[in-house]
């Protein structure tokens, strides 16, 4: 019994914290208001697109779009000025570039 349960929490925390996002189309559906910015020192997250959903990080910039919001653990509107925005972020090439710059921000994403 205690095994199930142990497994039951690894489950439900690793889905609390993993970065699986979903991209809305109205910006009342969003948890978070991000705006992308076209320099990573303008950001307060670089963020690298990961292909597999396993891949996701823990709040550390890796992030999967899921196909439906039910998948996910955010849902984001990408907004189209700077001050409408919770998040900057910036999309990283390579996955060792993803992290965060402006820690303050992180519990935007717990």
């Amino acid at each position: 019994m205690k095994i199930y349960l142990f497994i039951l929490a690894m489950l439900f925390t690793s889905n609390i914290f993993s970065q699986k996002v979903f991209s809305v189309q109205y910006s009342n559906q969003a948890d978070i208001k991000v705006y992308v910015v076209k320099y990573e020192n303008q950001a307060d997250l670089k963020v690298f697109k990961v292909k597999y959903n396993n891949q996701a990080g823990d709040n550390n910039g890796k992030w999967f779009f899921t196909d439906y919001a039910n998948q996910a653990s955010k849902k984001i509107f990408f907004v189209d000025y700077e001050n409408q925005a919770d998040l900057k972020i910036f999309f990283a090439d390579y996955e060792n570039q993803a992290g965060w710059k402006n820690s303050s921000k992180k519990h935007l994403l717990y």
